[in-house]
């Protein structure tokens, strides 16, 4: 087959989004230098999309040079552009800087008007944006943006729109930055820019949502997303971003098979992919699912995973530890990152978890601070999902504080936004804390149907640990047995009997190592005994072991 042959399948082919066909074309008629800047452009962006990155950055130094020999400088200036974009979204900063460099000396000779002038100021920003200098990085992109309505280039337009919506949003100016994030997602849905460009802003939109707690926004623009992606079906770069995505709002909505099944499937394909550098998030998310599912250990080792590729693992490390029993381990961890987190939205996504930890430890003060700094910061933003965490966790500084009464008020507001926003888990441990207060005002009926109908939610989940919480607080209410062991201390108990150790017995009831210890510990205390091979010989003579 001739290389013009092949060079039209791979033109038609990149205009139909057909990257698997166009990249295989393209590459057979380059091998005879059939390939203009142009053509080699197009196999950039297959390259790309497909998760060859390193093709992708040879084809444009390649594009580059062949615009340098026609005196087109500017379009040589915007492929090394792109170079140093696809560098800095991988974190590698020092290699794109010096593409930057180059690409902007060959900008010194284009027209002072032309786009490629916009596209360089755009690093700057992202740069002082990530140190926390949102007003610079704001300016900036206001600069860019006009640049690029200037020069009617959608590229710049609407990555310059995009990027300054993110930084107005960190300013505190929630409205003018999501108005602007919508208006950059016009283009996109529109196909008006490069399919690189349109990949990463659905994601950066997606990240934005749910920066902001905007859950709808966030699970509206996750279906665009997917329905982009699925339309170009060889597509593996954003892919596993997508997927990481829609696990978190399957997880959010209750969904956790499927969300785990999204996490596990988003690594696959970053293994393939070209954006690796999220496999972190994919793990991250896999740990947090196995943490509210009870299975701790595989927690532990999805957060190391997750920690291993470049993701914190917190707040879900804490988290865990709390879970665990190693509260200081937890405190410590918690305030470190309270500590160290400037931007508001940021550390509203620290606090809940500072309250909880806080509040497990006993520091009352502590959590209260945390609590009421976050209600300041959802009053500023005016999220649905944030509001419902502020009420949700100064809900539980109530509690801790005795006061009932008022907690109820909080928590009911809580968990009619967690039930608006279709967010289960949540919603469900409010209405443990509802019951809690229930009982701290002596509405005990009301108290116990809330447990019931909790626990029918949790069982639904999959949610262990908080089953066996529920369980608990039931049958504390209906008090021990004839025999003077509450029900989880006979369960206990009749698998001690079997010889299985304490952490087997927490492995088989989803509970921490300590709590067994305690339960043995009581159950040796009521039943007279001081080993466990005379609570198992008692269990025997007492007919303790039936229904075990």
């Amino acid at each position: 087959m001739s290389d013009d042959v092949e060079l039209a399948r791979g033109r038609d082919a990149g205009q139909r989004f057909e990257w698997a066909d166009a990249y295989r074309s393209l590459s057979l008629a380059d091998e005879s230098g059939a390939l203009s800047a142009e053509d080699l452009e197009l196999l950039a962006a297959a390259a790309y999309l497909l998760g060859h990155v390193d093709e992708c950055r040879l084809a444009l130094q390649r594009a580059h040079q062949m615009h340098v020999s026609a005196s087109a400088v500017a379009r040589a200036a915007r492929c090394l552009f792109w170079v140093a974009f696809t560098l800095l979204l991988e974190g590698n900063l020092a290699p794109a800087s010096g593409w930057l460099a180059r690409a902007g000396r060959l900008a010194e000779d284009a027209p002072p008007d032309c786009a490629e002038h916009g596209l360089l100021m755009l690093p700057a920003g992202i740069q002082a944006d990530a140190t926390g200098d949102h007003a610079s990085a704001e300016a900036a992109f206001a600069t860019a943006a006009q640049i690029g309505s200037a020069a009617d280039d959608a590229d710049l337009r609407t990555l310059a729109l995009h990027f300054r919506g993110r930084a107005l949003v960190a300013l505190g100016r929630p409205r003018e930055g999501i108005a602007l994030l919508d208006e950059a997602m016009v283009g996109v849905v529109a196909g008006e820019v490069w399919p690189p460009v349109a990949g990463n802003i659905y994601c950066s939109m997606i990240d934005a949502c749910l920066e902001m707690f905007d859950l709808r926004r966030a699970h509206e623009w996750t279906d665009a997303l997917t329905a982009w992606w699925e339309r170009q079906p060889d597509l593996t770069t954003f892919t596993g971003q997508c997927l990481i995505h829609r696990a978190e709002i399957l997880q959010l909505q209750g969904a956790w098979p499927d969300a785990l099944d999204a996490a596990r499937r988003a690594r696959e394909r970053l293994v393939q992919a070209a954006d690796t550098y999220a496999t972190g998030a994919a793990f991250y998310r896999e740990a947090e699912l196995y943490r509210i599912r009870g299975e701790l250990r595989a927690a532990e080792e999805a957060y190391r995973e997750a920690s291993a590729w470049g993701h914190p693992g917190q707040p879900g490390l804490a988290l865990l530890w709390l879970a665990e029993g190693k509260l200081p381990a937890a405190e410590r961890a918690i305030r470190r990152l309270v500590a160290e987190t400037g931007d508001r939205l940021g550390r509203a996504r620290l606090l809940p978890a500072a309250v909880e930890v806080m509040v497990a430890a006993g520091k009352v003060g502590e959590a209260r601070q945390a609590a009421v700094e976050l209600v300041e910061i959802a009053d500023a933003y005016e999220a649905p999902a944030l509001r419902a965490w502020a009420d949700h966790s100064l809900g539980a500084v109530l509690l801790a504080e005795g006061d009932g009464r008022n907690a109820l008020t909080v928590l009911r507001l809580a968990w009619d936004a967690w039930r608006q926003l279709d967010v289960r888990y949540e919603a469900a441990r409010v209405r443990v804390m509802i019951a809690t207060a229930c009982s701290m005002v002596g509405d005990e009926e009301s108290a116990a149907l809330e447990l019931d109908a909790v626990r029918r939610v949790f069982g639904d989940l999959g949610a262990g640990p908080d089953l066996a919480r529920v369980e608990h607080l039931i049958h504390a209410r209906t008090g021990p047995t004839e025999h003077g062991l509450s029900p989880r201390e006979l369960q206990v108990l009749r698998l001690l009997a079997t010889g299985k150790t304490n952490h087997a017995i927490a492995a088989d009831l989803v509970i921490a190592d300590k709590t067994v210890d305690r339960h043995v510990t009581n159950i040796f205390a009521k039943l007279g005994v001081s080993s466990r091979a005379a609570a198992t010989a008692h269990a025997y003579d007492h007919h303790l072991l039936r229904g075990s």
